[in-house]
């Protein structure tokens, strides 16, 4: 469903828009909504965990065993740690 859009911007983008719109073979409509629906992605991307780099070069590193609890470890650390 498409809807109509009613935008007040500066006369100098406009003319811009149109042209760079015109050069590339697209609509300014459709190069709205390209902007548009790449931004509001590009936010729900963010609100993902992404794994850095470093993070992901030290995936691996260390073999634990397969029943490793890592809750009762650290419970085990703080424990002692406030001993």
């Amino acid at each position: 469903m498409e809807t109509k859009l009613t935008l007040r911007l500066n006369d100098n983008v406009i003319e811009r828009a149109k042209i760079f719109a015109r050069n590339h073979k697209i609509s300014l409509s459709k190069m709205i909504e390209t902007y548009l629906d790449s931004v509001t992605k590009q936010n729900d991307d963010e609100k993902k965990i992404s794994i850095t780099p470093l993070v992901e070069s030290l995936s691996g590193v260390i073999d634990l065993p397969d029943d490793f609890d890592y809750k009762k470890e650290y419970r085990d650390y703080l424990e002692k740690k406030y001993k």
